[in-house]
């Protein structure tokens, strides 16, 4: 049994005060009756010095120590994805649940270690997914789950933005296989998640992906080709070298008696929407776009708000370590796909 948090606030720990810990900082604050921010952990001594002083809490640079010092419920994992396998197993040691971004790791066996090492020591493992919790998706899954697009037959997903090399500088483990991963591992992990959440088990994938321009180990453009058990096709573009600036993250579905496109820099945007049955809540289809200057959209706190239920025994996990595991399965697959110029067959392991 998981240990049930009640009547005391849950106490969190976020590692890695980078680029995305500021989504995490900012859904901390969105719930103050619920969560308390510890302790932080990073690194480098400027940048914790700068988030000691703004949240007034106690900074580390060694996440053992603070393991060892803080009583804490769960940290919040906002490292390069490849340290992620080795800081979840520490934090199961000391008996402490884990939230993780995405990818949960860069390796599949390593993916496969943070879950037994959870299971073992009964603590949760939440994979961040928070594009699942967008208004625009959410509505698609309901009609896929509602069969509106009776036999699905084609899928298409575009991720066309840019990552100048500039961005990779910033910091050494960026673009490198070890630590970060490429545009597919990285930038469209939460879109290659789409591909099982909203049509369900791949059979297989085949892949083509180069480094055509940054100088970088990993690659910055790449294309998915994908076989579902239930018969349908699907592609997927993806590049990191969109000019001047991000263009388009979407996803096309095209069905039996149904077809829908969202679009937008971030899947924000429902362009099109069309059923051979029209339902009360395609009216909401409009109110459901939103705007956004981020690719990260607005899911983060409404990830939060699953954590916070699950702890407090209230709710069931949306992503935990077993969905991390379905993206990354796929990622993986892609990956050997396209070293060895193969079609590569799902489940990895049999």
């Amino acid at each position: 049994m998981f240990k049930v948090i009640q009547g005391r606030k849950i106490r969190l720990a976020i590692v890695g005060c980078g680029r995305i810990s500021r989504n995490h900082f900012g859904s901390i604050e969105q719930y103050p009756a619920e969560l308390e921010l510890a302790a932080i952990c990073d690194a480098d001594s400027g940048v914790l010095q700068k988030y000691q002083q703004q949240y007034g809490v106690k900074g580390y640079q060694q996440m053992e120590e603070m393991l060892a010092q803080e009583e804490l419920d769960a940290v919040v994992l906002c490292t390069p994805s490849g340290l992620h396998p080795e800081q979840t197993v520490l934090a199961a040691k000391h008996r402490v649940h884990v939230i993780t971004e995405k990818p949960m790791a860069t390796r599949w066996q390593d993916g496969l270690r943070m879950v037994k090492a959870c299971d073992e020591a009964k603590v949760r493992l939440f994979v961040v997914k928070q594009n699942r919790r967008n208004s625009t998706l959410q509505l698609l899954k309901r009609a896929v789950k509602e069969g509106r697009f009776g036999r699905i037959y084609m899928v298409h997903l575009n991720v066309f933005w840019t990552r100048p090399q500039a961005y990779y500088d910033t910091a050494k483990w960026r673009g490198t296989w070890e630590l970060d991963g490429g545009a597919f591992m990285n930038q469209a992990s939460h879109y290659v998640d789409l591909l099982d959440w909203l049509i369900g088990p791949i059979e297989r994938v085949q892949a083509m992906m180069g480094t055509l321009d940054r100088n970088i180990e990993v690659e910055d453009t790449g294309v998915l080709n994908v076989r579902w058990r239930n018969g349908a096709l699907g592609s997927m573009a993806v590049t990191m070298l969109t000019y001047p600036k991000n263009m388009e993250g979407s996803i096309t579905i095209l069905g039996e008696k149904g077809s829908v496109r969202i679009g937008g820099v971030a899947i924000n945007d429902i362009q099109h929407w069309e059923f051979e049955e029209p339902k009360d809540y395609d009216e909401q289809v409009k109110e459901a776009n939103y705007e956004t200057t981020s690719v990260y959209g607005f899911g983060h706190p409404l990830y939060y708000r699953n954590v916070i239920d699950v702890l407090r025994d209230n709710a069931k996990v949306e992503t935990d370590g077993r969905e991390g595991l379905k993206t990354l399965e796929v990622l993986i697959a892609a990956y050997i796909s396209a070293r060895d110029g193969n079609t590569v067959a799902l489940p990895l392991e049999y």
